[in-house]
């Protein structure tokens, strides 16, 4: 345990940082589940709206800093490229 003050309120900081960081993952994760599964039922205009919305929502990561803007670019990349390829017409 800490004994200086502003190692303290560091220890608090980074309790809120991680949490904020679980909360956005695991969103992050419900939504690509979502994604997936809407692709997998074949459901072209439900995998479009988790789509839009899983990229929004991996972007925002990348900006707060939760995941890197090169590992979330590439995570939206993929998703465009499944929904391309099972949706082509």
């Amino acid at each position: 345990m800490a004994n200086i003050k502003s190692a303290k309120k560091r220890i608090s900081v980074i309790d809120r940082k991680t949490a904020r960081n679980r909360r956005v993952k695991e969103h992050n994760k419900t939504v690509l589940k979502n994604f997936y599964a809407a692709v997998e039922a074949g459901e072209k205009e439900e995998a479009k709206a988790n789509l839009v919305l899983a990229e929004k929502k991996l972007m925002q990561a990348a900006a707060k800093g939760v995941v890197h803007k090169n590992a979330a670019s590439r995570k939206v990349s993929r998703l465009n490229k499944l929904y391309n390829q099972e949706f082509a017409e």
